[in-house]
């Protein structure tokens, strides 16, 4: 498979995987009685599946030596481990957009786009703390290919996002500009 559609395949992944993750209630992934002792649901592991593929693409495209891989590897794991927590975040904010979307107070738009704000401000932050950790071990060349390779990952889940997710009703206005 070459590297274009590698690419797509795995957004085409990575959206369902995330996209239909995000939808679903938190109950609705199990059903009720089940023991605490459960085993994985399939959207996990489509979500570890993803997770996999995701790290194959980055390898594949980023070309490291042996040398540069020994260093890379546990940093990028590091990385995606707190990108993670954002993503959970941003998937957070998205389910409770999802319930209210169609009634939304001046209020909830407010709080909704104050916390799309702070999760956009959170994964630049995560990003400009990784920049000189992966310039430390990469050359700037290679560090610039794997933020474009990131930020191009994250560039194709967002726009599939914007595709699921609707614009907020017109609903009454409650308070003016808050």
């Amino acid at each position: 498979m070459n590297g274009k559609s590698r690419l797509f395949s795995t957004f085409v992944t990575l959206t369902l995987v995330i996209g239909l993750g995000w939808y679903m209630p938190a109950g609705a992934q199990n059903s009720p009685g089940a023991s605490s002792q459960k085993p994985p649901t399939q959207g996990k592991l489509d979500l570890a599946a993803a997770k996999a593929e995701r790290k194959a693409l980055v390898g594949e495209n980023m070309q490291l030596t042996d040398s540069e891989a020994k260093s890379f590897w546990p940093l990028y794991d590091q990385y995606e481990a707190k990108m993670d927590r954002v993503d959970k975040r941003h998937a957070a904010e998205i389910r409770a957009y999802a319930k209210v979307y169609q009634t939304m107070t001046d209020e909830d738009a407010k709080a909704k786009l104050d916390e799309v704000m702070a999760v956009a401000q959170e994964r630049l932050d995560v990003q400009k703390a990784y920049v000189p950790k992966f310039r430390a071990v990469l050359s700037q060349i290679k560090t610039t290919r794997f933020f474009q390779i990131d930020n191009k990952l994250h560039a194709l889940i967002q726009c599939q996002i914007a595709q699921l997710v609707p614009l907020v009703g017109t609903g009454a206005p409650t308070s003016t500009n808050q």
